[in-house]
């Protein structure tokens, strides 16, 4: 997820995708331990899809 797309999220729709984000990264984490993924990249793209919504939810929140 881009940045410009996240901005034009509301509170709620940030936190819904927050929580569906961090499932999924848990999940490719736990594939990957098991045996290789195919595209280990995508576990770097997840965690910081994880961290751009993370920080925009906080960056509401304190405005």
């Amino acid at each position: 997820m881009k940045q410009s797309e996240i901005k034009d999220l509301s509170a709620a729709q940030l936190q819904e995708n927050l929580s569906q984000a961090k499932k999924t990264y848990a999940d490719l984490k736990l594939a990957h331990a098991i045996s290789p993924i195919e595209n280990p990249l995508q576990i770097r793209s997840m965690r910081r899809t994880v961290a751009r919504l993370a920080t925009e939810l906080t960056k509401r929140e304190l405005q």
